[in-house]
């Protein structure tokens, strides 16, 4: 019998001026000045985040997205275990007070929990009690672009949270208080510009990039001073005319609208100081357009952090036009080929395949390439380069409708893999079985507006019985291991692997919170909670206890595949409840 978790709600409190002895301010006054609130007693002795604590966190903490440089999404804590998992219930629920896909990770630094969710909205909880101890809202303009509304979550240094405003603001903020420290404009939104990533902090700078490639942008990655504000470097990921790569487009100014926004938040290697960060697709969608491979879209880059200069990249999709956005960062995962141990990057891409590739000081190398979900868009890979070959059949054009697989929204969409190296696995959410159409036409740029020129359909692979997975690869062998598969339901779920034995992810219309056994891929554990979880759970310890916590709140893009294959197959995938909250498990 599991027991009632506290629930925690958001409360108004409205007070009225309805006594004849108040005093009465008309609009031509100002009320007299209030005295700062008191800082709550767990945070007047907050724990400062050092330099040395993001590249060796402590077990019992989550300072970071993937809580590690290396992007496993890995907690070492061992307490919640695959004998006891069945008694993991709510310890507290918080509802967020918004609606719209809840997409951040738990930060959790030393008892204390920072959260951002939709709204432009970051709170600090206490961990013990599920208390509010601050909360953070930036108002945006009415005309804002934002076409994405949600944020991956925050970033921790020193005693500041950084978080990246949907109208392509970096905030700093004071982690006692939630009161800002100061703003920096990273890019104007009117022009299409907007963000939605976690920040990376590294070598003592803060990095974030922008999105809008459907609005025409001209991606970038910037470093930012954490102390000030001040714009270190930036570098775009579309080269200007005479920058290396710039030879890859066509003559004229149509690299000042390439495309290549950066989606999700880079991962880092503090050996070479290089930043791994992920890339989207070309502006307009369709390649004939914009003829050439149009570096360095649909890549991974190499970043200098030091200089902010590209030292390395791979592209997956030369002159891209299946909106395949490879946004998601390559995890850090050295593996064995041939004998020899190799400094791996592990790629899980929306192009349906897992890239197996080489890190070095420099450049990244090609190692193999194979896919983990249904594709017939490649008829080969290059064994020496990675490139692939395109069938002309299924690659969209201008006027030219072309059907493929794995459809627009990929493999695997933004949610990211984890690895264990417990088990030596990656552990992917997949979508298989999902294909689509694209039918282009000519485009007109407008700052702002759409830059796509692309109509698509979505449609099931014939015969197929299931959408979601979730699969197991051994990364020495590169075989599958595993694979769980959802009868009906697409897969929106980041992955969180534990030293447990344990694979935690939502990603689910029935709205459950998952448990695999990571060895076997049974399933030990499911609870349902509000709405469906696309949040990227977390793994921390207080006082001797292991939590996992993760963000309810269906929305975005798993809310618009639901309703494509309800149009589909009626009554089959109907609307999940919407509805923000956190949720905070323990076994009891």
């Amino acid at each position: 019998m599991i027991s009632s978790p506290k629930i925690l709600g958001t409360a108004m409190i409205a007070c009225a001026l309805t006594s004849p002895f108040t005093t009465a301010f008309t609009a031509a006054q100002t009320p007299p000045p209030q005295p700062p609130a008191p800082v709550p007693a767990v945070l007047q002795n907050y724990k400062p985040v050092t330099a040395e604590r993001l590249r060796n966190p402590e077990d019992s903490d989550w300072l970071m997205v993937r809580r590690t440089y290396n992007g496993w999404g890995y907690s070492p804590l061992f307490q919640i275990t695959t004998a006891n998992v069945q008694r993991l219930q709510p310890v507290w629920v918080l509802a967020t007070g918004v609606n719209n896909g809840h997409e951040a990770v738990p930060i959790v630094n030393n008892g204390i929990m920072f959260v951002a969710t939709p709204g432009n909205q970051v709170m600090a909880i206490n961990v013990r009690t599920g208390t509010i101890l601050w909360r953070y809202r930036k108002q945006l303009p009415d005309d804002v672009v934002l076409l994405h509304p949600t944020s991956r979550g925050v970033a921790l240094y020193g005693d500041k949270v950084f978080f990246a405003s949907g109208n392509a603001v970096l905030v700093a903020l004071d982690a006692k208080t939630g009161k800002e420290v100061w703003t920096t404009k990273v890019a104007e939104n009117q022009n299409g510009y907007y963000m939605t990533l976690a920040p990376l902090v590294a070598a003592g700078k803060v990095m974030v990039g922008a999105s809008g490639g459907e609005l025409g942008i001209r991606g970038f990655v910037a470093a930012f001073d954490p102390d000030t504000g001040k714009e270190l470097w930036r570098v775009y990921t579309v080269p200007a005319p005479g920058e290396p790569g710039s030879e890859t487009w066509p003559e004229g100014n149509q690299w000042k609208t390439g495309g290549g926004p950066v989606w999700v938040t880079g991962n880092y290697d503090p050996e070479t100081n290089l930043a791994f960060w992920g890339t989207g697709n070309g502006g307009p969608w369709m390649g004939d357009q914009r003829p050439g491979d149009n570096l360095f879209t649909a890549s991974t880059i190499a970043v200098d952090v030091a200089s902010g200069k590209i030292k390395g990249y791979h592209q997956y999709n030369p002159n891209e036009s299946w909106d395949w956005d490879e946004v998601s960062p390559p995890l850090l995962v050295d593996y064995e080929r041939g004998g020899r141990m190799i400094k791996g990057l592990i790629d899980v891409a929306r192009d349906g395949y897992l890239w197996f590739l080489e890190r070095t000081d420099g450049a990244i190398n090609f190692v193999e390439g194979e896919p983990f979900v249904k594709q017939n868009v490649f008829k080969s890979v290059d064994p020496k380069t990675g490139r692939p070959e395109v069938d002309p059949d299924h690659k969209p054009g201008t006027g030219k409708k072309a059907d493929f697989c794995p459809s627009h929204w990929g493999g695997k969409n933004w949610p990211p893999a984890a690895f264990s190296p417990r088990t030596r696995m990656l552990y992917i959410p997949a979508n298989e079985n999902l294909c689509a159409t694209i039918t282009a036409r000519e485009v007109e740029y407008s700052p702002g507006s759409p830059f796509t020129g692309a109509t698509s359909t979505l449609a099931m692979a014939p015969g197929a019985d299931h959408i979601g997975e979730v699969q197991a690869w051994d990364v020495d062998t590169g075989k599958r291991v595993w694979t769980h598969t959802y009868a009906k339901s697409p897969n929106w779920g980041p992955m969180l692997a534990t030293g447990g034995g344990l694979v935690f992810s939502g990603g689910t219309n029935d709205r459950m919170f998952h448990a695999f056994d990571a060895s076997t891929g049974q399933l030990l554990w499911e609870f349902p909670t509000n709405s469906g979880i696309i949040g990227q759970p977390s793994s921390f310890m207080v006082d001797g206890k292991q939590y996992v916590a993760v963000q309810s709140g269906w929305g975005i893009d798993s809310r618009a595949m639901e309703a494509r294959l309800n149009t589909l197959f009626p009554g089959e995938y109907p609307e999940v409840p919407e509805g923000g909250a956190i949720w905070v498990f323990a076994v009891k």
